[in-house]
């Protein structure tokens, strides 16, 4: 029996672009509920926004922490707040919080590549390369653009000894502007969705 790798990885693919899918409805989802829930009570809220933002923070900061988990309901309570609040201002709060929540990957990196990557060392040497070859920006990006979890390059960016303050730095540059855009996208797409 021979196994073709092009289907397998097809088949990754197809996998992840449906969790993909099933994330952004699922954020959706919760932010819509959320809002709903918080809609009545805007006028009490004006008074809170300290505490909306240390909410938006450690909601960030803890579906960040863990490894290779959805962070629907981080993004979630990050739109609803900047409905509420100042997008601009809640995307900071959020990228700082998420980029500490990313020294989860960056610690379980450190505990070796044999042990983060036993099961795709193939992602492993695609990652690295990346990593080796533009360093901070290429955690940057990948903590921006939202196919590719962050959580793996943070593990290859423990496992390659990258400094935690460049990896910090870095995961905030790429996730501080994605923030905005997602704020922002959410806030027009209100709009032109019936059920709001």
């Amino acid at each position: 029996m021979q196994i073709d790798l092009a289907q397998l990885r097809k088949n990754r693919w197809v996998r992840l672009a449906v969790l993909f899918v099933i994330l952004i409805v699922l954020s959706l989802a919760l932010a819509i509920l959320f809002k709903r829930l918080l809609s009545p009570l805007e006028d009490e809220l004006g008074g809170l926004a300290w505490f909306a933002y240390l909410i938006v923070f450690g909601a960030n900061f803890l579906s960040n922490l863990t490894v290779i988990a959805p962070v629907s309901v981080g993004t979630s309570i990050m739109v609803t707040a900047a409905d509420f609040y100042h997008p601009v201002v809640i995307a900071l709060f959020a990228a700082l919080g998420g980029a500490l929540g990313e020294i989860g990957g960056y610690l379980a990196g450190t505990l070796g590549k044999k042990v983060a990557f036993n099961d795709y060392p193939e992602a492993y040497e695609r990652v690295s390369g990346w990593v080796n070859r533009y360093g901070m920006w290429a955690i940057a990006f990948i903590a921006f653009q939202p196919i590719l979890p962050i959580d793996a390059a943070g593990m290859v960016a423990g496992a390659t000894k990258m400094p935690a303050h460049k990896f910090l730095i870095a995961c905030f540059l790429g996730k501080f502007p994605k923030y905005i855009l997602i704020c922002y996208m959410f806030d027009v797409l209100q709009h032109y969705l019936w059920f709001f």
